[in-house]
């Protein structure tokens, strides 16, 4: 059993094109991804509205593209499409333990396929997202 860690994208992005890694630089990402490392999962992804799932160790180009202004079927078709990445990448979605690091439009259709998930952030507002990640993790 792997355990996974899913972080959403964030609006704030580089203006060229850069790693995963690098190319989103809001605060919440950057303490997302620490708050991630701490975890000791066996991988990290990011859930891109634009490009779906990506490892932190690929090339993208900037996008403004987000699930926030997505009709209830672009964002099924989204899950779906992120559902067969993660087992594509191997992920046992019965299985395996994915954690989730965003907000519920990123992951409310994707639940529903997944047996055994965590949702640390949920219900938190964004303040108490950022209060409670930087809390649990050394910067």
């Amino acid at each position: 059993m792997k355990n996974i860690v899913l972080i959403a994208c964030s609006s704030k992005k580089k203006k060229e094109k850069s790693l995963v890694i690098d190319i989103y630089i809001s605060t919440l990402f950057k303490y997302s991804y620490e708050y991630a490392k701490k975890l000791n999962p066996d991988k990290i992804f990011v859930l891109s509205a634009k490009y779906g799932l990506l490892e932190m160790n690929q090339v993208i180009e900037p996008y403004n593209e987000t699930l926030n202004t997505k009709t209830k079927i672009e964002k099924m078709l989204w899950s779906e499409k992120i559902e067969t990445q993660l087992i594509e990448k191997g992920i046992d979605l019965k299985n395996d333990n994915i954690i989730f690091l965003s907000g519920k439009n990123y992951r409310e259709n994707l639940i529903k396929h997944i047996n055994n998930y965590l949702i640390p952030l949920k219900g938190l507002s964004i303040g108490n997202q950022l209060k409670y990640l930087k809390s649990n993790i050394v910067i």
